[in-house]
Parts: structure tokens; sequence; C-alpha cells
């Protein structure tokens, strides 16, 4: 037995996802905000931020070392008390003679003193304590902390930009299946109508170009059958790879609004919640820091210091000098090489940059809104537009059935019918996606992504 067309893409779509469990789009969400790589990635820009800015809390406190050395000298440092006033400006003859020879009968490295070997070991602990930097502590420490401000609200964008996916994938599988089905449900009256009007042929009751035309009709829109099958098959996947599962049915379906949020409102939210802008304004802070940074390198920096010597050589030097010393320093900047000045424009033109930013994103959410407004408008007028239009489509098909039948009407007539009846079938189901789409952005938008949820589980 041979099965139509129809038939047999249903069979293999029904053991396709004979495995396959229904998710709503609340679970969908869910599932992507675990299983999203790209989620994940930003996660961990943010806490790289703040890490960063953990270790940015320890600019203050002081730092403790321990510095150990090897010396080696060309040769010993040695003091030769012959070379030492007034014993040097004193000859053997200007002495007296019982004077002159008692010093001549002293061997000369009686009168020579080594300070140190000629390999020098040296071991201590060192620390420095930062009191005074010019503000360039606490503006590095405010940077550090605008900047995990920054990651924070990339990854809200990032979050709004997988709902708009997620919105668009997941409701296209559900109006792909639909369309197939009615491209299907076409094939299927086309395929009698045309068995139909071979009969009549073969009574003699119409033409052979009558019959032929619904023969062409019919194998169009198996044509069409087979891309809209393939449409939702491409749907299908891009849903399941994206939530990392094998297969899934949407069960949540489309829907439309009684009454359309209001846009003074979604404005509001948007104008004092949108990370966009909370993510400009942690790069206006970061300018700032950046220009107190560069402002404090004029300034002196002050610092206890001190060290304490844990090994040391057996040599004269080691003895005198003492084990252990505490100071105070101060560091005066006059001349740089690091171009300050410089560096302190660079750090107000990117301050600017970013309220100018700001401003302009300010006026770029505005239009979006205004238009995904106006599209949620438009997509609702045309689902209710097209409500009478599929009405008389309908009844057009109907008439056009029993003419054809009874012999006052083409076949051409009836396969415009039944074609308009699906185009119009087509076009209410793609109005409401784009409905769905514009709601989904409008909540995006303005940050009310429970709300769109809500909006799914109440169906």
């Amino acid at each position: 037995m041979k099965f139509p067309h129809f038939v047999c893409w249903s069979l293999l779509l029904a053991v396709g996802t004979s495995s396959a469990q229904p998710m709503t789009f609340d679970n969908a969400w869910q599932q992507l905000l675990t299983v999203s790589d790209k989620l994940q990635a930003e996660s961990q820009e943010v806490l790289r931020a703040q890490a960063e800015q953990k270790a940015g809390e320890d600019l203050g406190l002081p730092s403790v070392d321990i510095k150990g050395s090897y010396t080696h000298l060309e040769k010993p440092i040695e003091l030769d008390l012959r070379d030492l006033n007034p014993l040097a400006s004193l000859g053997s003859e200007s002495l007296p003679p019982a004077l002159g020879g008692a010093l001549a009968s002293i061997p000369s490295s009686m009168f020579v003193t080594p300070f140190t070997e000629q390999d020098i070991f040296r071991a201590s602990l060192q620390a420095m304590w930062p009191i005074y930097t010019g503000g360039k502590i606490t503006a590095a420490q405010g940077i550090h902390a605008a900047l995990v401000a920054e990651k924070e609200q990339q990854f809200q964008l990032v979050i709004r930009d997988l709902f708009n996916l997620l919105v668009d994938r997941y409701y296209a599988v559900s109006v792909t299946e639909t369309l197939m089905q009615t491209q299907l449900q076409l094939v299927a009256s086309l395929t009698k109508h045309a068995d139909h009007a071979l009969k009549l042929e073969e009574q003699g009751q119409i033409a052979k170009v009558e019959r032929l035309n619904a023969q062409v009709a019919l194998e169009n829109a198996r044509v069409s059958a087979g891309s809209a099958k393939r449409q939702h098959e491409m749907a299908m996947i891009a849903l399941s790879r994206m939530l990392h599962q094998q297969s899934i049915i949407p069960s949540s379906q489309l829907f439309m609004l009684q009454n359309q949020p209001s846009l003074p409102r979604l404005s509001q939210l948007t104008m004092t919640q949108h990370p966009a802008l909370k993510l400009l304004e942690a790069k206006e802070d970061q300018a700032t820091g950046l220009i107190d940074v560069e402002k404090g390198r004029y300034q002196p920096s002050v610092f206890l210091y001190g060290n304490y010597t844990l090994y040391e050589d057996d040599s004269l030097f080691s003895q005198v000098e003492p084990d252990w010393m505490v100071g105070l320093g101060v560091k005066v900047p006059l001349l740089s090489r690091e171009g300050r000045s410089g560096k302190v424009e660079a750090a107000k033109s990117a301050l600017l940059q970013a309220r100018y930013t700001k401003a302009q994103t300010q006026q770029d959410l505005s239009l979006l809104l205004d238009q995904s407004y106006r599209q949620l408008l438009q997509a609702q007028e045309e689902v209710l537009a097209l409500d009478t239009s599929l009405t008389l489509a309908e009844e057009n098909l109907r008439l056009r059935e029993i003419a054809f039948n009874q012999g006052l009407s083409t076949s051409i007539d009836r396969v415009d019918a039944e074609l308009k009846l699906s185009a119009v079938k087509t076009q209410q189901l793609g109005a409401k996606y784009r409905y769905i789409q514009s709601y989904a952005r409008l909540m995006a938008i303005s940050g009310q992504l429970d709300d769109f949820i809500g909006r799914t589980n109440q169906l």
C-alpha cells in the first residue's frame, strides 16, 4: 500500500519526536540559564573582575619581603692605620730613634684591619607600608569596583540577548510546525481534488487542462510542504542545540494580550534600569577614578619602612651595622618622563566619551522601545484583521468546491480558493509570531522578563 506524501511525513515526524518531552517556556528558560556556554563565559568575566577588586583591597597594606644577596668584591675592604692622619704625615725620620725603631719592628699586617670578606652573604627582612599616596590607592580601588559593576551589567545584557534568542527559537518550533501542518492539509486537500478531477476527466465532464492544473497545484503544494518540513526540522535542531537537549516539544503556545503594556511605564523602566546605561555609568566611574590616579602622580608619597637582618657574615662591618632599623620616608615627584599632564587629559576624554555614549544609548533605547511597541500594535492589528479574511477564505473555498463539483466552476478557481485560504493562515501565523517577538523585546528592554514568563505560565 502506498501512503500519500503528507502521511509519510507525519509518520516520520511522530517517530522523531516520540522520545521528546514537552517543555514549557519557563522550563526552557531555566534550562538555558544552566547550560548556556556564553552565559558561563560572561559569569567568569564577573568573577575575574571581583577577584581583581579583592586584590586591590590589599594595596593599602604593608609589604614584607625577604631579601638575600651574594656579592663578590674585587678585594676585601680593609683599613691600614698608617694611612690615617696624623700617622700618615709622620715619617720614620721625624720620630725619635727609639720610637721609630719600635714602629719599624712591628709587622705591617698588624696595622691592617679587615672590614669585610671578599665574598659577602646577606639576608634580611624588609617591610614597607604606604601611609599617603596622593589618593592613587583609593582611586585604583574605586576603578576595580566600577569594573565589577561594568561586568555585572554586561552579564545582564547577555541574559536579555539570550532571552530574546530563546523566544525566537522556542516559538519558531510551534510556528513552523503549524505551518507544516497547514501545508500538509493543503496537500491532502489538493490530492483529493486532483483525484476527483481525474475521475471527472475520465467521465468527460472537464477538460484535460483542468485536471493538469489540479495536478500542478498538488505538486507545488508538495514542494512547499517539504520546505515547511525542513524549516520545522531546523527550528527543532536550533532549539535543541541551544538547550543541550536531544529533542524538545514546546508546550507553551502563541498568545496575545487583551490589554497592551503602557509605553510611558516601559520607557521609565528602561531609562532607569537598563543594563547598558548602568554599564556606561560604571565606565564614567572608571574614567573619574583614572583622572584621580593621574592627578595623584603629582602628589608626594609618604611611607614607613623597616629592615631586620636575618643572616650576615662574621665581619667587622657586620658587627658595627645594627640588626634592625625603622624609618619614615617621603617621595616628592619633581620631573617625570611619564607624561602626567597628557594622561590626565586622556582620562578626561575617556570620561566625556562615556557621557556622550550614554546620551546616545538613551536615544537608541528610546527609539528601539518605540519601534518594538509599534511593531507589537501592527502585529495585533494584522491578526485581528486576518480573522475576517480567514472566514472569507474558508467560505469562498466551500462555495468553489460546490461549484466545481456541479461543473459551474473551473479547477483553477477551486485551486485558487485553496491557496488563498492557506496564504491567509500562513500570514496570520506570521503576525502572531511577530507579536510574540515584539512583546518579548519590550519586556527584555524594560527588564520585565518575569512578566513575559508569567504570561506563558497562565496559558
